[in-house]
């Protein structure tokens, strides 16, 4: 086998190794959708969000991260959603974009579970012109962009109560192999299956205020679980600030507001905990989101509107 089949799966796996393959997000909770596609049609509105994340700020070739998204129920079991994101480290690059049908069943009086199945196509690229090797008697690939496109799909259900919400996501079902030549017939390169875990809880110590601990587990084999506890203080549905911890990594400072119960706007800033805080100016994070449409009228169980599992308006 040639080298360059040898050594360009190896620069995927050096790639992620050490970290999980899909971006991270430290606002999850206000872009809850991107990491439990069930949350489509968990509420009363169409809800599109942007994710723009610039992370470890001074170094170069560090992770950039686009994310757009949209959901909307349909009638009142049903709920439709998609997103596509683009996201850059270093020479590489990978963009997909998913489609969610999702199902809401009525548990109990206020109780419901959403379950969804998402489905789209994954493209990874390596841009070889930012690739140097010391060794150039056997080049190892050319100056042009390598990769492949693939199908993707995830599974995901969702607990959601007006005072709390649980879930788990299953994402790169397929666990697809990455081949970056056509007459490539081995390769180490995969899309890992991942594993997130989402909750959180809504404390409410008048009709003004509210505290929302939340925590986002996420696994990847054989790295070790990467942990994200976050707390909100929510004032009127109007402003929200909070901070967090993540294991191994950053603590993010967040903050938020929301306008006309229409447009919707977070800001997060990332400390970095890791040696990467002496080269890195920290992580940037914008949350961008419009919302349109009314409270849809109580199911005959008398049950209450279930509000998001985020930080905006019930």
């Amino acid at each position: 086998m040639n080298l360059r089949h040898q050594v360009l799966p190896l620069l995927m796996v050096a790639g992620t190794a050490a970290a999980q393959q899909l971006p991270q997000l430290s606002q999850y909770v206000s872009q809850d959708y991107l990491y439990n596609p069930s949350v489509a049609g968990s509420r009363p509105w169409f809800e599109l969000r942007s994710a723009h994340r610039y992370q470890w700020v001074g170094v170069q070739d560090a992770p950039r991260t686009f994310m757009l998204s949209a959901t909307t129920p349909v009638g009142r079991k049903m709920g439709l959603g998609g997103f596509l994101f683009t996201d850059n480290v270093g020479p590489t690059r990978r963009t997909g974009f998913q489609l969610t049908y999702a199902y809401h069943l009525q548990l109990t009086e206020k109780l419901r579970l959403g379950l969804s199945l998402s489905g789209g196509l994954v493209q990874f690229l390596i841009d070889g012109s930012k690739i140097t090797f010391h060794d150039g008697s056997d080049p190892v690939m050319d100056d042009q962009l390598r990769g492949d496109v693939m199908p993707d799909a995830t599974f995901a259900f969702l607990l959601h109560h007006p005072n709390y919400w649980f879930g788990a996501t299953a994402p790169q079902l397929f666990n697809n192999r990455i081949y970056f030549f056509d007459e490539q017939e081995e390769t180490l390169s995969r899309l890992e299956r991942h594993y997130f875990a989402t909750g959180g809880y809504r404390i409410r110590f008048s009709d003004d205020l509210r505290l929302e601990p939340s925590f986002l587990v996420k696994y990847v084999s054989p790295v070790p679980p990467k942990v994200d506890i976050n707390l909100t203080l929510n004032y009127k549905d109007i402003l929200w600030i909070g901070g967090g911890w993540r294991s191994n990594d950053a603590i993010p400072l967040m903050v938020g507001c929301w306008l006309k119960k229409m447009f919707q706007f977070g800001y997060s800033f990332d400390l970095t905990t890791t040696g990467m805080s002496r080269y890195s100016q920290g992580t940037h994070e914008v949350m961008l989101a419009l919302t349109f449409g009314k409270d849809r009228p109580a199911p005959r169980t008398k049950a209450g509107i279930t509000p998001p599992a985020a930080p905006v308006a019930p």
